[in-house]
């Protein structure tokens, strides 16, 4: 099922798509987004809740379509990019929020080095992001300030995971942390590959949230509501022509790589 909205298509300028848009974390930025009137793309697997999705938001106001988007099938990418330049012609935002963390929810995980959850975890995390930002990267070099955010982890910064001091120090994820430092490296990469264009390219972390990315257990323990984190990630997506490039940041601030 494809949900779009053709008659206010174009109505608010700046066309978004969100990765894992249907709910938690993705769905949030969504409806921040919208009530900037940006009009949204939700991009995922489960085609109704994201028809769900759309509903909630138009609800409320906001102009919102549906694709079917699976990060891990290339075929899906391409063809998701391809219905979104014949329903929109145009993409300004790309929100790569689609992300795993099986790891907190496999406990006989052989860690540090369990490879079968380090190829999940890649394929989705980096593979994806970075297959997904290939496809559409075409119609954000035309936009007059095309932006890519991608949802990383302060858990991907190295130099947090050296600090005794950070709260995630004692936090054992390898494939996760390692999936979210190299999406952090490919942020830097893309930065400096567009840097004669208008793209600003920048990661960001939302925080420990209360969604399902960590399982039930670390959903009831996050301190931070989907709605409030993902208000960095709007920032990030609406950031003015004078904002940073190639750079990572919570709402509080910088941080380290």
């Amino acid at each position: 099922m494809t949900t779009t909205n053709n008659d206010h298509s174009t109505s608010s300028g700046r066309v978004a798509l969100i990765t894992g848009g249907n709910r938690g974390l993705g769905l949030a930025a969504a409806r921040r987004l919208g009530r900037h009137g940006v009009t949204v793309v939700i991009a995922a697997r489960d085609e109704r809740r994201s028809h769900e999705a759309v509903v909630d938001l138009r609800r409320t106001g906001s102009y919102a379509s549906a694709v079917p988007l699976d990060v891990d099938d290339p075929d899906s990418v391409a063809r998701t990019a391809e219905l979104v330049a014949r329903e929109y012609g145009r993409l300004d935002i790309l929100v790569n929020n689609a992300g795993i963390l099986p790891e907190a929810t496999t406990p006989e995980a052989d860690r540090p080095l369990d490879l079968d959850l380090f190829h999940r975890t890649f394929r989705t995390n980096l593979f994806g992001a970075a297959a997904v930002t290939q496809a559409f990267l075409p119609m954000l070099r035309r936009s007059e300030a095309g932006r890519i955010v991608n949802v990383s982890s302060t858990m991907g910064s190295l130099s947090d995971q050296l600090d005794p001091a950070s709260p995630y120090f004692g936090l054992v994820v390898p494939a996760y942390q390692a999936s979210k430092a190299a999406l952090n490296g490919l942020t830097i990469a893309l930065a400096k590959h567009l840097a004669d264009s208008a793209v600003k390219v920048n990661s960001v972390c939302p925080g420990w949230v209360q969604t399902d990315l960590g399982g039930p257990e670390s959903r009831a323990a996050a301190p931070t509501t989907a709605d409030d984190a993902a208000a960095v990630i709007v920032r990030a997506a609406l950031l003015d022509q004078t904002g940073p490039s190639g750079s990572f940041f919570d709402l509080a601030g910088p941080i380290a790589w």
